[in-house]
């Protein structure tokens, strides 16, 4: 068995003396995992971090067994951010969640692409927090726990949307939510078009997204929100935070 793909590096672990065990993220063969027999070694060291786009090819005698990876460095995106903490706690809580919320071996194009292009953009001077928190709801999305910010679900109004329903993730107006206003999580305005973004619009974008992640995806996998995810936010709900475009 062999197959070759562009992949992006979701994790490297070690494996006895001088091997490391990858998960990559790949346009046509999905999460998939294997061995680097001497990826260890401190000349791969910068090459396998998290966030990398690698040329991977993959061999195994059976289809079901871990196989072993051959790899070459295409971008080195961690090394990139590796003096911008926000942006590289972000580049490892996408990674984080790609590794922890996706089916083995099943293929998301899609979502490969939406992660490669947040990736571009964190290794860039563009702004990315509107694009992370999109990234997060998307990754939703493809597993099935879209949101539904068209119109309210009340009213039928498809403007004037302020809250999103925590128990049917549909976008709620001011008029529709009454008296249960402080029951429903706040929609932020860049996700229905706003440009402007302020940094309490990021951060309700983080618990939009969080909300769901945890209470839905995570909870019907029966495992944690990744431990990066939360140290993206930490950073970004830090007291003295600005918005966090660098």
């Amino acid at each position: 068995m062999q197959w070759e793909d562009e992949a992006l590096l979701l994790a490297a672990r070690r494996h006895g003396e001088g091997a490391l065990v990858l998960q990559v993220f790949t346009p046509y063969h999905g999460r998939h995992g294997g061995l680097v027999r001497g990826g260890a070694s401190k000349k791969n060291r910068p090459i396998f971090q998290p966030g990398n786009r690698l040329a991977v090819i993959w061999r195994a005698r059976l289809a079901e067994q871990l196989g072993n990876f051959t790899a070459e460095l295409i971008d080195a995106n961690a090394a990139l951010v590796l003096d911008q903490p926000a942006r590289l706690k972000a580049m490892m809580s996408a990674c984080a969640l790609i590794e922890k919320a996706l089916p083995d071996r099943d293929p998301h194009p899609d979502l490969y692409n939406l992660l490669r292009q947040l990736i571009d953009t964190l290794t860039t001077s563009g702004v990315w927090a509107q694009d992370y928190v999109r990234f997060e709801l998307a990754l939703l999305s493809d597993l099935g726990f879209g949101l539904d910010l068209s119109a309210c679900p009340v009213t039928g109004s498809v403007s004037d949307l302020v809250y999103v329903s925590p128990r049917t993730g549909r976008a709620v107006s001011k008029e529709g939510a009454g008296a249960y206003a402080d029951r429903l999580l706040p929609l932020p305005t860049f996700l229905l078009g706003e440009t402007e973004t302020r940094l309490a619009d990021i951060r309700d974008g983080l618990k939009l997204a969080g909300y769901f992640l945890e209470r839905h995806l995570f909870a019907a996998l029966d495992r944690p929100v990744p431990e990066a995810r939360q140290a993206l936010v930490d950073l970004v709900f830090r007291p003295d935070n600005e918005l966090p475009d660098r």
